[in-house]
């Protein structure tokens, strides 16, 4: 019988469409608690009670998945590991590079990745803007992190071309998307997350295949 946490992540991942079996919410439930151990000295989030993780943390970074595309995901200013760790659990067949500089945040992401025996994932601290990866990414992604136009300009030579943007947002962006000349045809996607009584959109474009890329 499911523990109650992992209950509402089922009904969760059954509400977005997805079935991913009992072990992958037993998974992201141990995450939910290490979240909620560390909160308690780490202040990872503002968010603290467990069920509401579910919905503002879990289930709100699962909602883009039908949006990736590719096997390679850098998941720019991760922070807590949002949404770079349930990403992972639910889609072990992606690469996924989660950076941000914040040492404090990523000694949580490093010991969650160890823990959850996450071997799809690769840890760096570093800025974005002296990050230089051997290889280009299929995606990028970044969730409430900057404005569409600084995450663009941060990571624009580190996705190859053909590649993804996606920026998650709270409210529909509209001055952000207004100030913003995209590189190619821009979507603005609602998204709804299971439970929560809030906006979220989605903000992602391809680049062009004759845009600057990465010199590998």
């Amino acid at each position: 019988m499911l523990e109650p946490l992992e209950e509402d992540i089922q009904r969760g991942l059954a509400a977005l469409g997805l079935a991913p079996g009992v072990a992958v919410a037993e998974r992201l439930a141990a995450l939910v608690e290490l979240l909620v151990k560390w909160n308690r000295v780490y202040n990872l989030t503002a968010v603290r009670e467990p069920h509401a993780m579910v919905v503002r943390h879990i289930l709100d970074s699962l909602a883009v998945l039908p949006f990736l595309t590719g096997g390679r995901l850098l998941d720019v200013g991760t922070g807590a590991g949002l949404p770079g760790l349930p990403i992972a659990i639910v889609r072990p067949d992606l690469s996924l590079t989660l950076l941000d500089s914040n040492a404090k945040k990523l000694r949580f992401v490093r010991q969650a990745g160890t823990e959850l025996d996450l071997s799809n994932l690769d840890i760096v601290q570093q800025r974005i803007e002296q990050y230089r990866p051997a290889q280009a990414f299929d995606m990028v992604i970044s969730r409430a992190v900057a404005s569409i136009g600084d995450i663009y300009r941060d990571t624009a030579q580190l996705v190859r071309p053909g590649g993804r943007f996606l920026f998650m947002k709270g409210i529909r962006p509209d001055q952000e998307i207004a100030a913003f000349a995209p590189p190619g045809q821009l979507h603005v996607e609602a998204l709804k997350v299971p439970g929560l009584d809030a906006e979220r959109h989605l903000v992602w474009f391809e680049k062009q295949q004759d845009s600057g890329s990465m010199q590998l």
